[in-house]
């Protein structure tokens, strides 16, 4: 109801439609009929961005493949990396390349400068082959990343990270490991933004409804897969003011193209959900909360309780987040048993997490005392200045500090799985 977003309410729009003589209207049809055909608005300029050519441009190579994802080793830029390497799993409901955006603002290419031999899991976008998929196969798919990468360096453990669902997986994966008793295969865990309690997810919580289950049901029942458009448009609901209307004002009132922005380019760039995982996601999770329940999760076969992971934990969260909300983040504290470190960043989500040291943006807090709740936390914590992730990269050095030499193995493509293409891979690529 904003008069701003209505040409004869606007008083620039009007402006500008008297000094073009209406051209900003046509000009505005044409782009709204273009996004009417791709299915989505557009928020950056088109063209501007390609995965391969101007983002995801880290090198690496593809060592490993499955039906549901790809696994990136990065080449060594240093002499010598840690012994104990590092895999990321992104959300599958997003491209990886969030995290190796442009090259000033990549976490891939910072953390591979810091002497860390560093992979990245690319999941595939899901189709009609992906219909079965569930929790089992995303559980199984982190496990066997975490044995590829223990059989290709020779190595006992790896360092982990989950970014938001793919974190809530990954303790998921983590209570399974304990459970059979191999925990030790994985050194560390850092959670970007990541829930496992529900109680108070936030804004997302708008949209589970009886109606939106059913919706998504009637949505994918021939196809056995959510369109990731349907996705993005629930998270840009949750900022209409900056994700929609902003575009509607800019793109079709004025007539212009929108800013070229990597990271919008990337929110665009949307994929595909397996529909019945999707689902029981936010039924088993959302709705139910039953992740923090010990034994209410059966994965391949086993009950799982996330108060048997001892994993050592680094919990990041975003003071600004909608949709991982901090206060639930914090909840991790309160469900591992391990030793834990909480981090809180300002900004959001995204802008949270990616937030490279050259960039001197933003702050983060911590408090190194033991808070029982955010509150305790913040009330207690000690601000500083800029990106979070030098104090990360501290952490991780002190889990695991011995280096070796980068070579051998620790070249992509040098040990026992062969490099099957070069990064970032086909699949962050198929839509």
């Amino acid at each position: 109801m904003s008069p701003a977003n209505f040409a004869l309410t606007n008083p620039e729009v009007m402006k500008r439609t008297i000094e073009t003589r209406g051209d900003n209207l046509l000009g505005g049809l044409k782009n709204m009929l273009g996004d009417i055909k791709a299915g989505q608005m557009s928020q950056s300029k088109a063209g501007a961005f390609e995965v391969g050519r101007n983002l995801a441009m880290t090198p690496g190579k593809v060592i490993h493949e499955t039906r549901l994802f790809q696994l990136i080793h990065y080449a060594p830029t240093t002499a010598k990396v840690l012994e104990t390497p590092l895999v990321v799993f992104p959300p599958w409901i997003n491209r990886f390349y969030i995290l190796d955006l442009t090259p000033e603002k990549s976490f891939v290419r910072w953390t591979v400068e810091q002497g860390v031999s560093l992979f990245m899991v690319s999941w595939k976008s899901a189709d009609e082959s992906l219909a079965d998929v569930t929790l089992d196969d995303y559980v199984a798919a982190q496990i066997e990343a975490v044995d590829v990468i223990r059989e290709q360096l020779g190595v006992k453990s790896v360092h982990t990270i989950g970014y938001c669902v793919a974190g809530t997986t990954l303790a998921a994966t983590l209570a399974l490991l304990a459970a059979r008793g191999e925990a030790d295969k994985v050194a560390s865990v850092t959670f970007f933004t990541a829930q496992v309690d529900f109680e108070k997810a936030g804004d997302l919580t708008l949209f589970l409804g009886d109606e939106v289950m059913g919706l998504l049901g009637q949505m994918t029942e021939d196809k056995g897969y959510l369109d990731g458009r349907y996705m993005a448009a629930t998270f840009n609901l949750l900022r209409g003011r900056d994700l929609i209307w902003n575009y509607v004002v800019n793109n079709y009132l004025m007539g212009q193209e929108p800013t070229p922005f990597d990271l919008l380019h990337w929110n665009g760039d949307t994929t595909n959900l397996p529909a019945d995982w999707h689902r029981n996601y936010l039924e088993t999770l959302y709705r139910q909360n039953l992740l923090v329940k010990a034994g209410a999760i059966v994965v391949d076969g086993t009950p799982i309780d996330l108060r048997k992971i001892e994993t050592p934990a680094y919990i990041q969260a975003g003071r600004e987040d909608h949709i991982a909300p901090a206060e639930s983040v914090w909840r991790l504290m309160d469900h591992l048993s391990g030793p834990k470190r909480f981090v809180l960043a300002g900004s959001g989500h995204i802008a949270g997490v990616v937030n490279p040291p050259a960039a001197g943006k933003y702050q983060y807090w911590r408090n190194d005392a033991d808070p029982a709740s955010l509150d305790e936390f913040i009330a207690g914590a000690t601000e500083h200045k800029g990106s979070w992730w030098p104090d990360w990269i501290e952490w991780l050095r002190g889990q695991a500090p011995e280096t070796v030499k980068a070579d051998g193995a620790r070249v992509p493509g040098a040990g026992k799985h062969k490099a099957i293409e070069d990064a970032p891979g086909r699949y962050v690529k198929s839509r």
